[in-house]
């Protein structure tokens, strides 16, 4: 069987394979990692010689390999350096000492390009070894969680394993009591709460003298590394330490998107089909494990290496190019306002497929093979002009060689996974067959989605911006040819946003069948385009203010509308909510039930004073005092240190409190806190959800119903203001207000 997790170390590595009973280990002492490095033959001959010498090398030669997908494509490979190190660890240290020692003094700055500098040690083991780390067979796990108070505190009395706590109450017991479990249970994943779990743990038996007790299935721990804090797309993140334990993978849950999203079965699938380890997988973001997909399938069945820097820069272009270019996908303001018989219908996985279907990839974009000296293709016998050989990216006019693209073959089986995953959910029943499938189908879903916008992305290993604008081009063609026929069928597209259109009938008019229209569309762009839902009404919420805008101005022009905040009823009976309040993370409970309950109020009433009665009925709870103050708790990501903050906010109020419990909050972690005093300008404005306030600032919750209802009854022409001026006027309450 093929091992499914790895430990590094002083230069042998330890394989750990599956068996029925548990896992063993296989030792192996010739692995040697290597990175390459290309530039100009001289160049390369001194640094072999000067490399030779140094005690990390243990060999160095001259091999051939494709440097990018360009040369791959047309088969010119370069003749590159390999150098073989002794341990994994010295792989970033000496691609740093080839760039900063080796070539500045000596080489003008860019002369070496170093390839396969930063991959994830098992990633690049198994890649190297040709293994497949996939489990062969159904893993064994054990969740672990520690609140975060007591593990500040290093409390492990309050461990619990599996959701259950453990009875004995103080902390050997607990130890012991998790020693038996993994020694009976013997499991393959650790899914722990915070991978500070594990060191603490390990400490604290050692403290209490329980010599026996180890984590992994052979005594140790090692950190692979601290805790780090990012900044990406304009959003600060924090990423905590990673550790290791012999014989088993962590999933470290605080850190793993792809958990939360898709679960273990999410996980494995990503797992055989980007060759990193589980361990690995589980804190790799979905750029992340769509790049080891890239990387794995351009080395195997094309020879090409991983950059360690992206080269290719943007191209120089004319401006009218520049200005068709530079444009995102195609939307349609929505109309603003309660639609009733709306249908949803999107295509499905729009920008991956346009890839696959137009062959868009960074080597056939304007590719330059075969090129005659006015730039076109020409046949090589007869040298005649092959228009038949691309295609013309519409609007720019970018050429798309007919040769198999790479971005494609990478893509197409993840779709076509998709597609069968979804074919079987629909039709089987509620079993774990079916949640393994919603798992995978959870986990392709998000490697999809981000393989589009990482084609435009800066660092994107095989990204490039061009193939970014022409799949923006060919989704603009595809939108407007979808209106088109879809008005020309009689029906009138009420909001459309990139992929997804919602639609209803024309007035004074019987339109096609939706099903033979969307049929129709599909076949002459070459893309499904799928009927997602049929709504009995359906509101799309005005941009805030801009109402409120148009009346102070005297324009009385419609209102703009929110391109991605709508709700409505579906014929199910379910309702769907993007966008508004209770979608968002930092609303508390109370509020977004409360926007629930205004939403159900208007479905039943169809009538904006209806809902500010059932708003009047819930400011009268929230001010006497009976909300349960846990419903009122608020979430909000730190976005820098608290000595960093210049204003006295409330989530600076929050990491106060923080601070003086002990607790560490960083930049890209998230508070928890309810607001008790929004008028003090000091820690006693808020109390952290750890601490079970008892109380709260009912004008501050107030302020944030009336929002709530505000996007509500908004989309019907009511404002905040109106809704203030209903609620202080005397009125007939109605009967109905008072039913949720």
């Amino acid at each position: 069987m093929s091992p499914y997790t790895f430990e590094f170390e002083d230069g042998r590595v330890r394989e750990w394979h599956l068996t029925d009973e548990g896992a063993t280990p296989v030792h192996v002492d010739d692995y040697t990692p290597s990175i390459f490095v290309a530039g100009p033959n001289e160049s390369l001959a001194t640094l072999r010689s000067r490399l030779e010498s140094d005690p990390k090398v243990v060999a160095t030669r001259d091999e051939r390999w494709a440097t990018d997908l360009h040369a791959a494509h047309v088969d010119d490979p370069s003749r590159v350096l390999r150098v073989d190190l002794e341990r994994m660890g010295e792989v970033r240290t000496l691609a740093r000492e080839i760039r900063g020692v080796h070539e500045r003094g000596t080489e003008p700055p860019g002369t070496f390009r170093l390839f396969d500098v930063d991959l994830a040690p098992g990633f690049r083991y198994c890649l190297d070894r040709g293994i497949d780390p996939t489990p062969t067979r159904e893993l064994r796990t054990l969740r672990l969680a520690l609140e975060e108070p007591a593990l500040s505190n290093g409390d492990v009395s309050a461990l619990t394993l599996e959701g259950d706590a453990i009875a004995a109450g103080d902390a050997t017991a607990v130890l012991e009591t998790l020693q038996r479990r993994l020694e009976r249970r013997d499991p393959d994943v650790l899914v722990v709460s915070n991978a500070d779990l594990v060191p603490l743990l390990e400490r604290r038996a050692s403290t209490l003298g329980l010599e026996g007790f180890h984590l992994g299935r052979l005594p140790g721990v090692t950190q692979l590394a601290g805790e780090n804090t990012y900044e990406s797309y304009g959003q600060v993140g924090h990423s905590p330490a990673r550790y290791r334990v012999p014989g088993r993978a962590i999933v470290d849950t605080s850190n793993s998107f792809l958990w939360h999203q898709s679960g273990l079965a999410g996980l494995e699938y990503m797992v055989s089909k980007t060759g990193r380890p589980l361990q690995e997988a589980a804190w790799g973001s979905i750029g992340t494990l769509l790049t080891s997909r890239q990387i794995r399938m351009a080395r195997r069945e094309r020879g090409v290496l991983a950059p360690w820097n992206k080269w290719e820069p943007e191209r120089f272009t004319d401006v009218r190019t520049l200005h068709a270019a530079d444009r995102g996908g195609f939307t349609f303001a929505p109309e603003v306002g309660f639609h009733e018989d709306v249908h949803e219908v999107d295509f499905a996985s729009l920008y991956p497929r346009i890839i696959c279907e137009h062959n868009v990839s960074p080597e056939t974009v304007d590719c330059r093979c075969l090129e005659g000296e006015d730039g076109r293709r020409r046949d090589p016998d007869t040298d005649a002009v092959d228009e038949a050989a691309y295609s013309r990216v519409p609007e720019l006019g970018y050429r798309i060689c007919d040769e198999a693209g790479f971005l494609p073959d990478v893509l197409e089986p993840l779709l076509d996974d998709r597609a069968e995953r979804k074919r079987q959910l629909a039709e089987a029943p509620p079993t774990d067959e079916a949640s393994q499938l919603r798992g995978e189908s959870g986990a392709i879903k998000w490697v999809l989605v981000s393989s589009f916008g990482y084609q435009g992305y800066r660092n994107a290993k095989y990204g490039r911006i061009e193939c970014h604008e022409a799949i923006n081009a060919y989704a603009r063609e595809i939108a407007v040819e979808t209106k088109r026929r879809l008005e020309d069928a009689g029906w009138r597209i009420v909001h459309g946003i990139v992929d997804s259109f919602w639609v209803t009938p024309r007035e004074g008019c019987k339109p096609e069948p939706l099903s033979a229209v969307t049929d129709a569309i599909s076949d002459a762009v070459g893309i499904p385009l799928e009927h997602d839902g049929s709504y009995e009404w359906c509101c799309f919420v005005p941009l805030r203010d801009s109402a409120s805008r148009s009346d102070r101005d005297g324009s009385n022009q419609a209102p703009a509308g929110a391109l991605t905040t709508y709700f409505g009823k579906r014929e199910d009976g379910d309702y769907t909510f993007r966008g508004v309040a209770l979608r968002r993370r930092n609303t508390p409970e109370f509020v977004a039930e409360s926007q629930r309950v205004f939403v159900e109020t208007l479905d039943r009433e169809r009538d904006p004073a209806a809902v500010c009665d059932a708003l009047g009925r819930r400011l009268a709870t929230l001010r006497s005092g009976d909300v349960d103050p846990t419903t009122l708790e608020i979430t909000t990501r730190v976005s820098k240190s608290l000595e960093a903050y210049r204003q006295r906010t409330r989530t600076v109020a929050a990491l106060e409190r923080y601070d003086r419990l002990g607790i560490d909050r960083h930049p890209g972690q998230s508070v928890r806190y309810v607001v008790v005093d929004d008028d003090a300008r000091s820690a006693e404005r808020v109390r952290l959800a750890l601490e079970e306030p008892t109380d709260y600032d009912a004008d501050f919750y107030a302020t944030l119903l009336v929002s709530a209802c505000e996007e509500v009854v908004s989309a019907l022409g009511w404002d905040r203001r109106r809704i203030r001026r209903y609620l202080r006027d005397g009125r007939t309450v109605r009967l109905s207000t008072f039913v949720d």
